[in-house]
């Protein structure tokens, strides 16, 4: 299985690409889409869906895990994250890629055993899993990859109850 992991944002919007297979991962590919923040932000929705669609096309993943909309702190991001969200749904849809969504503390809590644990404690867990290149330095990126992983732990999972 071919697991897309997406953290969604406006400005950087993390991406991997994860096999799962055997009982094995693997990383294919992550990286980030960066929008022009000086841009108007139709276009950098346009340019975040073109960027999702390519990719979508490129490796042609099974599924695609996305980080469920978790309002905290920052209340101006909420609405650019939630219209970067709609487009990337909406471009999962287009592609027949079905999507599963993962609130921050569930993938926490399935990468590292706990839902409150900081971003180095999840970079360090996520090299546990998969042994990451040292390039990359993005947390949403590292977010990205979490999230296909949590995918994968939950996959497996509900495979072990049937």
């Amino acid at each position: 299985m071919l697991i897309m992991g997406i953290d969604p944002g406006i400005g950087i919007t993390g991406y991997s690409f994860i096999e799962f297979k055997n009982d094995n991962l693997n990383l294919i590919t992550s990286g980030s889409i960066q929008t022009d923040k000086t841009a108007p932000h139709p276009k950098r929705l346009l340019e975040l869906k073109t960027d999702i669609d390519f990719l979508i096309k490129k490796y042609q993943p099974d599924c695609a895990s996305i980080e469920q909309l978790f309002f905290f702190k920052n209340q101006k991001t909420i609405i650019p994250v939630a219209q970067a969200r709609g487009v990337i749904l909406c471009c999962l849809e287009e592609n027949n890629v079905v999507s599963f969504e993962y609130t921050p503390l569930v993938v926490k809590q399935t990468i590292t055993g706990h839902g409150r644990s900081d971003k180095a404690t999840v970079k360090m867990m996520v090299n546990k899993y998969i042994e990451l290149d040292q390039n990359i330095k993005l947390d949403d990126t590292i977010d990205s990859i979490a999230l296909a992983i949590c995918h994968a732990q939950n996959a497996r999972f509900k495979e072990e109850i049937k």
